[in-house]
């Protein structure tokens, strides 16, 4: 897809690659609402629980830098066309998975499709458009990210509701039939042309294993313990040997250890002139560094809420799956209108100017929301400060990728597009263990403290009641609440929910804060890609 394609023809190719988009960013949150129903009807225990929502995660930002390198090579088009497929199979295999075992794997491969089709929708856009419609385009796909992981929630608790937790994963076959079509339809083929062709199992294998050990360290530190085990890990029939030692630290040194020996691995291959996947020269462009830096330092609070928010709604106040999920359409719909409005105020104000702006606004309408927080806050009480932090998402998250790709050679930015997504995708799942660390030890510690000071309970009863709260995450709060037994225990728990949430609130507020100050560092984008120039290696020879 070129710029001499006719106008109509890029917007409907825009359209396409957006629903492939929404796709991908519900599935990352609507399963998190039919997770309870799929573990009473399948029988899962809590590990395979675990595990359900894990492994999209985990393998979804492991191979987010390989399969945007394959992009390049093999065209951007093709790679999104295939998974898109691969991801709708993927979702018909899961709603019809008799068992824990098939479902985990469906996920997997969820996650596969996923990697393919995120950095080849940036790549097609940074090739397709220009100017004022390259902010316009970015601001439709930004949105589309913002909202869609606002609706997944209120999707998820429909479907679950109403007709199965099977439908979680169904609903995704006829959007990626859609998706196919409009793209091989309205979207042309792009790809490095000067690529040299070649494979790099070692840089696969260890990029893979590398960001697969750390995300996985980061999101199931608070489960197996940061340092000192807290129960067993075992997989495929393995258990970790050590009781004293968690696996957690062994899996995020293993980890760093893994990137660092990738790193060096890919500037040897670069040097030496061979195929390599990761271009470390893309970090030299100043707006693709400090973009990167801010978008992943924005990342670990920017989609706390979505975390911690929907845990204290259905504990505290009692919300039903559906009733959590429409609290959330504010914060779609400010994303959703902040569409059209980020396209004319880049024009006006500039690109980096507006992803100051979205990040002031996510942080305003974080902090007032935080502060909301309280026994007896309602959805309509949070819906106003849940908008405006939609306005910034759908500002931010677009924009900041109209930066990150904006001063980037097109026919290398299949490489910045994966290298983008996989740090905004490490940030959110740093963020999500800092945040779920903060809000599920402050709900522990603040319950026993509370219930220590009320002295309603024996010491062994009172930590058999903390045990349960925290093991459920606060879910049992609503089974205590309607339990005659339970009363005398429940305000102790609420008001340690409602400090914890608060408290996790405001960690996500000072994470985006910080973001917005790196903002300041960027520099104006160029209003077009600069092309490199690669001179063969006899005419180097010829000149010295």
């Amino acid at each position: 897809m070129t710029q001499t394609q006719p106008s109509r023809t890029r917007w409907l190719g825009l359209a396409a690659l957006s629903l492939g988009v929404a796709m991908i960013i519900v599935d990352a949150t609507i399963v998190n609402v039919a997770v309870p129903a799929v573990v009473k009807d399948l029988g899962l225990d809590s590990t395979e629980a675990e595990w359900v929502n894990t492994t999209y995660a985990l393998v979804f930002a492991a191979l987010l830098v390989t399969l945007g390198r394959v992009g390049d090579l093999v065209g951007r088009r093709i790679t999104y066309v295939l998974g898109a497929a691969v991801f709708a199979v993927a979702s018909m295999l899961a709603g019809v998975a008799p068992n824990g075992g098939l479902l985990i794997a469906a996920r997997l491969l969820q996650g596969l499709g996923g990697a393919a089709i995120l950095p080849a929708t940036q790549s097609i856009l940074n090739n397709s458009f220009r100017g004022r419609e390259r902010a316009l385009a970015f601001g439709l796909w930004g949105a589309t990210i913002g909202g869609m992981a606002a609706i997944g929630p209120l999707l998820g608790g429909w479907l679950t509701t109403n007709l199965s937790w099977r439908w979680a994963f169904y609903v995704n076959l006829p959007i990626a039939a859609v998706a196919i079509a409009g793209t091989l339809l309205y979207v042309r083929e792009t790809r490095d042309e000067t690529a040299r062709a070649g494979w790099d199992p070692i840089g696969f294998l260890l990029v893979t294993f590398g960001l697969s050990s750390f995300v996985f360290g980061l999101v199931e530190g608070r489960r197996y313990g940061w340092w000192s085990s807290l129960r067993p890990f075992s997989a495929f029939g393995w258990t970790w040997p050590l009781d004293s030692v968690s696996i957690i630290p062994v899996s995020i040194g293993a980890g760093v250890l893994a990137i660092a020996a990738f790193a060096w691995v890919e500037l040897r291959r670069q040097r030496a002139g061979r195929f390599f996947l990761f271009d470390f020269d893309l970090w030299r462009y100043p707006a693709f560094r400090f973009g990167n830096l801010a978008g992943t330092i924005v990342s670990l609070g920017e989609f706390g809420l979505l975390f911690a928010l929907p845990l204290f709604l259905q504990g505290v106040i009692g919300y039903s799956a559906f009733e959590t999920g429409l609290t959330f359409l504010a914060l779609a719909l400010g994303a959703f209108a902040s569409a059209g409005a980020a396209g004319v105020l880049t024009g006006r104000l500039g690109a980096r100017r507006v992803v100051s702006l979205g990040m002031a606004l996510e942080a305003g309408g974080i902090l007032a929301t935080s502060l909301l927080i309280s026994t007896q806050v309602n959805g309509l009480a949070l819906a106003v400060p849940l908008f405006v932090y939609g306005i910034g998402v759908g500002f931010a998250t677009a924009q900041l990728t109209n930066i990150v790709l904006s001063d980037i050679p097109t026919e290398r930015s299949g490489l910045a597009s994966g290298t983008n997504a996989t740090m905004r995708q490490l940030g959110s799942a740093l963020g999500i263990a800092i945040l779920g660390t903060v809000l599920f030890s402050g709900l522990a510690d603040g319950t026993r403290d509370r219930l220590a000071g009320a002295a309603v309970l024996p010491p062994a009863a009172r930590e058999a009641v903390v045990t349960v709260i925290d093991a459920s995450a606060g879910q049992a709060l609503p089974g205590l609440r309607a339990d005659p037994r339970g009363a005398a225990v429940v305000p102790a728990i609420e008001d340690a929910f409602v400090s914890a949430a608060r408290m996790a609130g405001l960690v996500a507020f000072a994470f985006v804060v910080l973001g917005l100050g790196l903002s300041f560092l960027i520099p104006a984008p160029t209003a077009q890609p600069r092309q490199v120039v690669r001179v063969p290696q006899q005419a180097q020879e010829q000149g010295a």
